[in-house]
């Protein structure tokens, strides 16, 4: 069963002339008279009684017509899908971002995205970044944002950088200056994040060359709750500043520097498997997005007083 016959069956029922349906339609009389008698034969019924005046329904054919209507509806509708998702405007867009991304860059680029595309379904999965390579490589996303890692699957594309930055609560005793020694570290505990992640390894970079053996050690397994215990005096942390933006503009933390340690970055990414092909036009209108990430990274706030 055809969408030409359908539509042929319901213009000639709302016309009730094959001659004048023909015409609507741009097409012979042949062609409709095939496609009817093709869709009557699959039936098993005809659905016409054929007369000097016209075309009338028969039992069968007006049992059959709302079916037709409801068939030939859902198939524009399916139709319309269809192009949409080729202009990127519908359809499903999956993506996978590790935490700190997810959290707090990936909500203002969606909004963005949302806007110029209300009727994409968006998906997200978080997950470490080596769980969202996972995810990546079986398909189960269409693109991930994650640190930077390299697979032979995959195509690597910068998509930020993020600095982890030493944050302490204004009235902290090591936030009176701006610069501090980083021995100056073993004075207070220190409040790590997530010994899985790479935050974890990237603090412990800086405090065990220095041999420093801090006061006490705080471990939690997400930023929210780091930033939580920061704030309430309980230590200092080194945090994300994707993380710390809004705090350090209001006043809320304080950014101190630690004489001797170089910037410790890292580079987020987005990856997607070589194999994929070009994007959807979904995914290109995300991927346009996320080219104008600078504007979406919240200012980094001054540090502490000088």
């Amino acid at each position: 069963m055809l969408l030409a016959q359908i539509e042929g069956f319901l213009e000639v029922a709302r016309l009730g002339h094959l001659g004048r349906a023909a015409t609507g339609m741009f097409i012979s009389q042949p062609t409709l008279t095939a496609r009817l008698h093709a869709l009557e034969a699959e039936l098993g019924a005809p659905l016409f009684d054929r007369s000097r005046r016209g075309m009338a329904l028969t039992d069968a054919g007006h049992g059959f017509l709302p079916f037709a209507e409801r068939a030939a509806a859902a198939l524009r509708e399916g139709r319309e899908i269809v192009d949409g998702i080729q202009r990127g405007v519908a359809g499903e867009l999956s993506i996978g971002t590790a935490p700190a991304v997810g959290t707090y860059v990936l909500p203002r680029l969606l909004a963005s995205f949302a806007a110029l595309h209300p009727n994409v379904r968006l998906v997200v999965r978080t997950g470490h970044s080596e769980e969202i390579i996972d995810l990546v490589i079986r398909k189960e996303v269409a693109l991930g944002l994650i640190r930077e890692l390299r697979h032979p699957l995959l195509e690597t594309t910068p998509f930020y950088q993020d600095q982890l930055v030493l944050v302490a609560p204004p009235d902290h005793p090591l936030a009176r200056t701006a610069h501090i020694p980083v021995e100056r570290l073993a004075e207070t505990r220190l409040i790590l994040f997530d010994r899985t992640s790479s935050y974890y390894d990237l603090t412990n970079a800086i405090v065990r060359p220095a041999g420093i053996a801090p006061l006490g050690v705080m471990e939690l397994d997400n930023i929210d709750a780091a930033k939580q215990m920061v704030g309430q005096g309980l230590g200092v942390a080194l945090l994300p500043m994707t993380a710390v933006a809004g705090e350090l503009a209001s006043g809320a933390l304080r950014s101190i520097e630690l004489d001797g340690v170089p910037p410790v970055t890292r580079n987020i990414v987005a990856v997607r498997r070589r194999d994929a092909g070009p994007p959807s036009a979904t995914l290109q209108g995300f991927l346009d997005v996320l080219a104008g990430i600078e504007g979406f990274l919240t200012p980094t706030a001054s540090a502490g007083p000088p």
